[in-house]
């Protein structure tokens, strides 16, 4: 049994995370309208570690995110945003022209799906603040001085070298301070190949506790790996449960650092209605949730807030079937939500979907 806390609204100062990434503008037609037909766009922030600093911030606790905005009207909008979900923003680089040649936010264009019809991602990033911004300027022992949890993701080095540099260095700092390192592969085919992925995530490998993806294995491991017809036409089919347990297990013993992973699987009824369900495997035993089923709202995003569900009951100390649950309940609570973020801020709420408990709170 898990007992709410009565001090949730508090700020939980027992664990200080800090992420980082790009935050960008996110623009999408109302009403599920077609981006070539569109007279109006919606706008908001987002961006995965964003995403997930918020969500934490919101459950209370303590959250930092570190980037590099330009310092201008949509740049300091999105520090407010952040700031209004009680992220701290002390670390953010408001970057000059000088800096940053070209100046600029990075944005994308999301046109929402509706029934059979799935949603679309246009992405407009290139030379933006984060990209151009000069690291070494950047003193990390500094930045990452007292901090207990480092969360970094596989879009933000997909940016460019620089960036790749950044992380590496910022996984070896925090594994001397010795700080909890989670990562997450977000693999995007828009920004870089499947073996530019694999190759860089390898070397971070080394450094991480907490690993979350789609499908790491399939991911990192090397081509010639590929095993008895667990991959049709490239793309992974969903395991069962020993399956998934046989891939975990191969995965460990490869990179024994490792405390645990974590991957959802998604069932795509229709562009508006999905399931998901999970397998984590924690402390020498793989763990599979309950299978949730739902109607969209607004699916991106779903992936961090399953991240940041399972950090959360990971920094709460719940048992591992609870952990898993809590994640799955909290990226299905996300599709229920206008923008990119989970923004729940009572955990009785996703423990109450976790529970299959539907019925009206008074």
């Amino acid at each position: 049994m898990i007992h709410a806390n009565p001090l949730q609204s508090e700020m939980d100062t027992s664990h200080r995370f800090i992420t980082m990434g790009e935050i960008m503008l996110r623009l999408t037609p109302p009403d599920y309208a077609k981006i070539r037909m569109a007279t109006s766009f919606e706008a908001s922030y987002g961006g995965s570690e964003a995403n997930i600093a918020l969500s934490l911030a919101n459950l209370g606790i303590d959250s930092t995110f570190f980037s590099v905005v330009p310092n201008n009207s949509l740049g300091k909008s999105a520090i407010r945003w952040l700031r209004s979900n009680d992220v701290h923003c002390t670390p953010m680089i408001l970057s000059t022209p000088e800096e940053t040649p070209s100046h600029r936010l990075g944005t994308y264009f999301l046109e929402t799906g509706y029934g059979i019809r799935p949603s679309q991602v246009i992405y407009d990033r290139k030379h933006s603040a984060i990209t151009e911004y000069d690291f070494s300027r950047v003193d990390l022992g500094s930045l990452l001085q007292d901090f207990n949890w480092l969360h970094l993701s596989g879009i933000t080095p997909a940016l460019g070298p620089s960036l790749q540099n950044l992380i590496l260095e910022m996984l070896k700092v925090a594994k001397e301070k010795g700080l909890t390192v989670s990562f997450d592969g977000n693999f995007r085919s828009t920004l870089w190949s499947w073996e530019e992925a694999r190759d860089f995530c390898t070397k971070c490998l080394p450094y991480v506790d907490i690993l979350f993806g789609i499908e790491p294995y399939h991911l990192w491991r090397d081509e010639s790996d590929l095993s008895k017809g667990d991959v049709k036409d490239g793309v992974p089919l969903q395991p069962s449960y020993e399956e998934q347990d046989e891939i975990f297990q191969a995965f460990i013993a490869r990179y024994p650092n490792i405390h645990c992973i974590a991957r959802h699987v998604r069932y795509a009824h229709s562009g508006s209605e999905n399931s998901l369900k999970a397998f984590m495997w924690f402390d020498g035993h793989t763990f599979e949730s309950k299978l949730f089923t739902f109607n969209i709202l607004d699916r991106v995003g779903g992936g961090d807030a399953f991240a940041s569900g399972l950090i959360y009951a990971m920094m709460k100390g719940y048992k591992p079937m609870d952990m898993v649950n809590f994640a799955v309940a909290s990226s299905a609570l996300k599709h229920t939500i206008h923008g990119d973020a989970n923004i729940i801020d009572q955990a009785d709420t996703i423990r109450n979907l976790m529970n299959m408990n539907y019925d009206i709170k008074r």
